[in-house]
């Protein structure tokens, strides 16, 4: 009896692992290869002068990052990346917390709950280029909310949004808010929908506020999945680049380590002009800044995923 149920086991086991196979293929084609490739990439000299003469692909080892580091592109870029990041993702976790423990506590009992919270996650459907497109209307030099501001005798001429570096990246951060917070709010409420009753119950005997509860419970409880938002928003800060691109037409400008650069160009928006026809072009360089940007996500990731285990296991004991 035992070996039969052993052997049901194994071929269980044995489904699983070819239902692996298309996800283990996809990603060896479609991340793996290109991650080697880049790397490979990384360590050359290749691109078309005049768009027409190839030169290389020559082996100039670590040259490409060598220049990386010293032109000082990287730490300016990264960091219009981080701030904007941040402008977004402060809001976005904090109202996602709070529509998430809104939603979760039955003592309100709240109405037409599928309502809101299908009305929260709408946004998050909307391309990001729709979004831009409308922000751009709305805030450009001729556009509705300076005309507004302007009639209503708070500006005497049109304030430049697209042009300042504090409103532009503001704007960014807010769209990035808009779009995201709808998917942090549902993935925050499943997790504090999971969590046993039963604890709230002890608080509320023992008198515990709402207050409380909140720090006390749920939030230690949430860990897990606030470190998964925080990690999975941080990636896609990273890989920022369709809204900032349509707002950089302004190009806004800010001072940054004694030279200018522009404020909403993002890390992916400089590998871009690398890869783009031009005279800025040269793929060595595009694949040197590309496996930075992968090493810095790949460190910040291990990072949080290290902290998170060392609590858990602390909490454990």
């Amino acid at each position: 009896m035992a070996k039969k149920k052993s052997g049901t086991v194994l071929r269980y086991n044995r489904w699983g692992y070819i239902f692996l196979i298309p996800f283990v293929v996809v990603f060896i084609i479609f991340q793996l290869i290109p991650l080697i490739s880049t790397i490979y990439n990384s360590f050359f000299e290749h691109y078309f002068k005049n768009g027409l003469t190839e030169v290389g692909p020559t082996f100039i080892g670590i040259q490409n990052y060598a220049t990386l580091f010293s032109s000082g592109d990287l730490p300016k870029y990264l960091g219009n990346t981080m701030i904007m990041w941040i402008i977004g993702f402060i809001p976005q976790i904090l109202l996602s917390l709070l529509l998430g423990a809104w939603f979760s506590d039955p003592s309100l009992r709240l109405k037409h709950q599928q309502f809101f919270k299908t009305v929260i996650y709408l946004p998050n459907l909307i391309m990001a280029s729709a979004f831009a497109m409308l922000f751009f209307t709305l805030f450009s030099d001729g556009g509705p909310i300076n005309s507004l501001l302007m009639q209503m005798g708070i500006l005497s001429e049109p304030y430049k949004f697209l042009s300042h570096a504090g409103s532009a990246r503001s704007l960014v951060g807010f769209m990035n808010f808009l779009m995201w917070f709808g998917n942090t709010t549902i993935l925050l409420l499943a997790g504090m929908l999971g969590i046993d009753t039963s604890l709230y119950e002890a608080a509320e005997v023992d008198g515990a506020t709402s207050t409380q509860v909140f720090f006390r419970i749920t939030l230690p409880l949430l860990r897990p999945i606030l470190v998964y938002v925080m990690v999975t928003s941080l990636i896609g800060g990273l890989q920022m680049y369709d809204i900032p691109q349509l707002f950089n037409e302004g190009n806004p400008v800010v001072r940054v380590g004694g030279s200018d650069v522009n404020s909403t160009t993002t890390v992916v928006m400089l590998i871009k002009k690398y890869v783009s026809a031009g005279p800025t072009q040269d793929y060595g360089k595009a694949a040197a800044y590309s496996v930075m940007l992968f090493a810095f996500t790949l460190i910040i990731s291990l990072l949080f995923y290290k902290l998170t285990s060392e609590k858990t296991e602390k909490q454990g004991k």
